[in-house]
């Protein structure tokens, strides 16, 4: 999925096993790109699993996540972003709040990866 901020620029649905990173666009949005000229959004429905790489240290500490992780893209509503991952403890976290460079690597599709029932989500608290 790509946020409706990203509607501007040429986009593409992600691929499985491709390696993706998370930029800030012209527009201020954060989007997955394949590169950081930000001129492509690689757009990752939700329920893809993902693996992150390089998960800055105050993410770390407020979602109480590793430097690495499997995630889950969502959605969040109620705000004027929606794109988000949720980390395997529960917390979601919208794409926004990460750092720009962190990399991703689409592990599986929706279709091709079922994932277990998961306990409720947990709110991320604010980032300092």
């Amino acid at each position: 999925m790509c946020d409706y901020s990203l509607e501007a620029y040429r986009s593409r649905p992600a691929e499985e096993g491709e390696k993706l990173t998370l930029e800030r666009f012209p527009s201020g949005s954060m989007g997955f790109t394949t590169g950081p000229a930000c001129d492509l959004a690689v757009c990752v429905p939700a329920e893809t699993h993902l693996l992150l790489q390089g998960i800055g240290d105050t993410v770390r500490e407020s979602c109480g996540v590793g430097a690495v992780e499997e995630v889950v893209m969502t959605r969040l509503e109620g705000g004027p972003y929606k794109d988000a991952v949720r980390f395997s403890n529960g917390v979601e976290i919208l794409l926004q709040r990460l750092d720009p460079g962190l990399a991703a690597v689409v592990v599986g599709s929706p279709e091709v990866r079922s994932r277990p029932a998961a306990a409720e989500a947990v709110a991320v608290p604010e980032l300092a």
